[in-house]
């Protein structure tokens, strides 16, 4: 039986280097027998904002109701975006807000401080770039934006292990580091890691 495999691409630019890692790690994943799907997140019509908080409902977009079905469809999800000052970007984030809600993702347990983690089962991994050394990240900054995506996103949702790739930093990289980055990421995805 295959793995069920989806891509959540986070980078708003088509022409970006994230994209090309996007592809490889779909192109590994397919060699290495999983059914693949992507997301896009530029390529979809909604509403960023979670505009009532939790206090109430908005109404999902049909783009949204396709992006939850991919994700309860799917045995293992991976991340891939940049870091932009320290954070993952904008739209990738009012994605997150506007999916990942209560009833969904988690359910409030009354009695209880956390919720009962209705993604439990699937893993994660989390491909990252940076223009940023990673040890300036890890250990000046303690890496935010992973922490925040990883402990508190998909964890807190019962997405677990969640492994870490990054990739960096990028800015000024040569077109041979560049192919070796690409074909360490098909490898990733050909392993189903």
């Amino acid at each position: 039986m295959s793995k069920k495999v989806l891509i959540i691409n986070g980078h708003p630019d088509q022409k970006s280097f994230n994209w090309a890692l996007s592809k490889a790690y779909a192109q590994g994943a397919i060699k290495g027998n999983a059914e693949v799907q992507t997301i896009n997140i530029q390529s979809l019509d909604f509403n960023p904002n979670l505009e009532f908080g939790y206090r109430e409902k908005t109404v999902l977009e049909p783009d949204l109701e396709k992006a939850i079905a991919q994700i309860e469809w799917c045995e293992h999800m991976v991340w891939i975006h940049p870091i932009w000052w320290y954070g993952y970007p904008a739209l990738m984030k009012g994605f997150i807000d506007r999916i990942f809600l209560p009833g969904i993702a988690f359910k409030y347990q009354k009695g209880k401080a956390f919720p009962k983690r209705l993604w439990k089962g699937k893993t994660g991994h989390i491909i990252c770039t940076s223009d940023t050394p990673l040890w300036y990240n890890r250990w000046f900054m303690k890496n935010p934006s992973v922490n925040q995506l990883k402990k508190g996103t998909l964890e807190f949702c019962g997405i677990k292990p969640v492994r870490v790739t990054y990739i960096g930093p990028v800015k000024d990289s040569k077109k041979d580091t560049r192919q070796k980055w690409l074909q360490k990421v098909g490898n990733l995805g050909m392993q189903l890691r």
